[in-house]
């Protein structure tokens, strides 16, 4: 399976973090070994002094395609997650700089949290009016609502089968809204989709 990355989805999110606004989709990877197991905490990895928490909608693809037309985007998922995209912002930001790719930065073992509860996509009335949050110690820290992607589902979906072959169980980070921040030892992270909690875990 492949996790595939929209970055700067967000207008918000990309003005905190001082980035550009893109005239594509911003494509990155993670690979299988980024997923964080089951039932296990996150760990701080060594290699860095501030990792940020982005929390992000999820759509896990259910057939195979390329070159898939928007208009028919919406036969290629079913389902519709919460996950986080950790991200080493220190090192990233220093790749940035160099013009390196961002690999070490977020793909990182274990930078890719997906909540094992997954929702039908038939279950929401819209899908580009989705309510998410993340709270870090009970306390909110990330809202956001699908109809403020800059590229919605569909069009994600259209955009990226133009490089890669999607398959069954590939699964897509949509981007992450505004409010990105530090995690420390000990934090307890939790997300929900309308309210309806989809994960939580540890930080070690």
């Amino acid at each position: 399976m492949k996790i595939i990355c929209i970055g700067r989805n967000y207008s918000e999110h990309i003005s905190e973090l001082k980035n550009e606004k893109p005239v594509d989709p911003v494509i990155f990877m993670k690979p299988d070994t980024a997923i964080l197991l089951k039932k296990q905490p996150f760990f701080i990895p060594d290699f860095s002094e501030d990792i940020h928490y982005e929390v992000e909608v999820l759509v896990r693809i259910n057939k195979v395609g390329k070159y898939i037309q928007e208009k028919f985007a919406h036969k290629y998922y079913d389902e519709i997650g919460l996950g986080i995209d950790f991200t080493a912002r220190d090192l990233q930001q220093k790749l940035k700089e160099k013009g390196l790719p961002w690999e070490k930065a977020k793909a990182f073992d274990g930078s890719a949290l997906i909540g094992e509860k997954w929702l039908d996509k038939n279950s929401f009335s819209n899908i580009n009016n989705i309510n998410f949050s993340l709270q870090r110690n009970e306390e909110p820290v990330q809202m956001g609502n699908t109809g403020d992607m800059l590229w919605k589902v569909d069009e994600i979906i259209a955009y990226v089968s133009q490089f890669f072959t999607l398959k069954i169980g590939d699964i897509i980070f949509t981007g992450t809204p505004k409010g990105v921040g530090k995690v420390e030892v000990n934090d307890r992270l939790t997300g929900f989709i309308e309210g309806q909690q989809l994960f939580s875990i540890n930080v070690k």
